[in-house]
């Protein structure tokens, strides 16, 4: 009984209160255990994790959209890599289709990267004959620089456009690349190149005034080019030599017609589209 008292007296406070009991200690769940229930709940319910959690038509949908992605990024690839590669028999046989894929969009240019890069800034330059003036007498201006007005578009714009940046450069390049050392043009794409060039500067030439404050592309009567390829100065701790002095190309005179005026253009798509 002695026993049976003190027991009581141990569990039992003095307020007469018995002290919360501790509580039900568990242990901790292994992670194979906790896998295991998960990929048993996943089994009973029939969900399941990525393309397999959609219902069956929209698996349909995004099988074949990955199956179309992934097609047009092996071509690519492989347009991309026939293309910078040396010459082939596929390139050889299928360079247009080639060609037709990477221009313009996905050009390659691995100049920059070359041991010795380009060290020289191009600029085009077009000089105008303009209307007779009120006595009769020839009016010519002088050279005008267009890649400078290109150059201070661009100067302090975070997001120059792509004609601004490029449109000159590859017009002379599409030029040059289609004609001999004197002028002459090697086919189609010769005469194309120059038409090409006659409405690009005439574009150029609308918006600027003539000597006598108009608008001087309407004065136009005829126009000629040049490029200047001004060396870029070596840095100062290069040994390498270069000439300082610009050299010159210049392009043959050109009749401007109406079919190159920005207007005549115009006209003439709509006569196209009819």
């Amino acid at each position: 009984m002695d026993a049976y008292v003190e027991k009581d007296a141990v569990e039992v406070s003095d307020d007469g209160r018995r002290p919360p009991a501790d509580p039900p200690v568990t242990p901790p769940e292994t992670p194979g255990a906790t896998l295991g229930a998960a990929g048993d709940k996943a089994a009973g319910n029939g969900s399941g994790v990525g393309i397999m959690a959609l219902s069956l038509p929209y698996q349909v949908v995004v099988a074949v959209a990955l199956g179309v992605v992934g097609v047009f990024a092996c071509v690519h690839l492989a347009m991309v890599f026939l293309h910078v590669a040396p010459s082939n028999t596929l390139t050889k046989r299928h360079g247009e289709v080639v060609d037709d894929w990477i221009y313009p969009e996905f050009e390659q240019n691995w100049k920059l990267f070359a041991p010795n890069p380009l060290q020289t800034n191009l600029a085009l330059e077009v000089r105008v004959d303009l209307a007779p003036a009120a006595d009769g007498g020839r009016r010519t201006t002088g050279w005008l620089d267009l890649t400078a007005q290109d150059i201070e578009a661009i100067r302090h714009n975070p997001i120059p456009s792509h004609s601004q940046q490029n449109q000159l450069r590859r017009a002379v390049d599409f030029y040059t690349n289609t004609h001999n050392d004197n002028g002459r043009s090697n086919g189609l794409r010769g005469d194309l190149s120059e038409q090409y060039m006659r409405r690009l500067v005439m574009l150029r030439l609308d918006a600027l005034e003539g000597p006598d404050g108009r608008a001087l592309g309407p004065q136009v009567r005829r126009i000629q080019l040049r490029t200047v390829a001004r060396p870029v100065p070596a840095a100062r701790w290069s040994t390498e030599k270069s000439r300082s002095t610009p050299s010159y190309r210049a392009f043959p005179w050109w009749t401007i017609t109406e079919a190159d005026r920005s207007s005549g253009a115009d006209t003439s798509r709509a006569e196209a589209g009819r």
